[in-house]
């Protein structure tokens, strides 16, 4: 009985603290909500404030070179004052003065317009950083309430072995908060803007064919198909990046070659692709790994080093798989600490986990070459 009432006290206690963390969630979202329309709202008046920064500089060199001209036309005046009449040296006079003031105010006015767009930099990047942490701490509350709700419930169960799994767990659970959080942005910078576009534009053609320009309206729906099927490009992609089926239905070599040929169409990127070796299907794990390593490195590839020729050998031989992925891009030094290099950091790991080999050749505005050799037989 006292056993029972225990653990009654204990599912209590989880069910307070899962309330709790979700309510701590939610408040943690609507403030990550608010910090990003804010966020939204300050770049476009920093934008409008540059704009005007712009402007005012402009008009005040166009200005300065006006009261310049007009002083010297009133040293000229003073200088041979006998040759002007009163209203003449007078009316230059003001002229010159009304000039001078009205330049020493634009420059007033620029110089407050410099602080302002100064101010809203610095609270933009506070505002970014804000966004950042509440991001971090909603993925960690998400890790903590996973926590809770599947695993905590069996403490009592499982006390001996918590130490052991609580650490690995937590790195899975993260891992997929990390990825999730991933795809929701992906969906939300992707798809989910451009349909809001479409949506726009929808109206904007209702609006255009009701007014009568036919021809008009004709090129906006061009315009909408054309989003659509972007759109439409996004979500495969975001669906191919899951999981690409036909890793599953065709093996490596024939997937590599389907997803080479998308991103090269897509990115405007040339990719030559080099196949060696057999090409019978391997075991699933090696697939999966070898695919994935393709992935990152040509993405690392078109969207960090600005690459526009990529190469991609592979080579499956009777004891060793080896692959090579060269680009032209802009490189980097690969003795200089890089933070945040998750994507590199996940290769290694695939890597190591085939008890294979990574190695980075990387100089600066000359390219990058990856190489990876797993040792692979056919009893793996």
């Amino acid at each position: 009985m006292a056993v029972k009432t225990s653990e009654k006290a204990l599912d209590s206690i989880i069910d307070e603290m899962i309330d709790v963390v979700e309510h701590s969630k939610d408040e943690i979202f609507n403030i990550s909500e608010e910090a990003r329309k804010d966020y939204e709202r300050l770049l476009k008046e920093l934008t409008e404030t540059k704009e005007s920064v712009i402007k005012h500089i402009n008009d005040g060199d166009q200005l300065e070179q006006k009261v310049r001209f007009s002083r010297q036309r009133l040293s000229e005046v003073s200088k041979f004052f006998d040759r002007y009449s009163e209203n003449e040296i007078r009316e230059v006079y003001e002229r010159t003065h009304k000039m001078q003031t009205e330049l020493a105010m634009l420059r007033q006015e620029e110089k407050g317009l410099r602080e302002k767009r100064d101010e809203l930099e610095r609270r933009l990047i506070s505002l970014d950083q804000t966004i950042e942490r509440a991001e971090g701490l909603a993925s960690k509350i998400s890790v903590i309430l996973t926590y809770l709700n599947d695993d905590f419930r069996q403490v009592n169960e499982m006390i001996e072995e918590a130490k052991e799994k609580q650490e690995f767990g937590l790195k899975i659970i993260e891992a997929q908060e990390d990825e999730r959080r991933k795809i929701s942005r992906e969906i939300h910078d992707g798809p989910a803007q451009m349909l809001a576009n479409i949506l726009l534009r929808s109206e904007l053609v209702d609006r255009t064919f009701r007014e009568g320009s036919i021809e008009d309206a004709v090129k906006e729906i061009k315009s909408v198909r054309r989003m659509i099927r972007s759109s439409l490009y996004e979500v495969r992609r975001i669906i191919y990046d899951l999981r690409p089926m036909a890793l599953d239905d065709l093996g490596l070599v024939p997937t590599i070659k389907k997803y080479l040929s998308t991103i090269e169409d897509y990115n405007k990127t040339k990719i030559e692709f080099v196949s060696m070796g057999s090409e019978k299907r391997l075991n699933q794990k090696y697939e999966i790994a070898f695919f994935r390593l393709v992935q990152e490195s040509v993405q690392n590839a078109i969207k960090h080093a600005s690459a526009t020729l990529i190469n991609v050998k592979l080579e499956i031989g009777k004891k060793r798989i080896v692959m090579t992925i060269k680009d032209n891009g802009k490189g980097f030094d690969p003795a200089m600490k890089r933070d945040k290099s998750f994507g590199l950091m996940g290769m290694r790991e695939r890597v190591e986990m085939l008890e294979g080999t990574l190695t980075i050749d990387s100089i600066i505005d000359e390219g990058t070459t990856i190489l990876i050799s797993v040792p692979y037989t056919s009893d793996d």
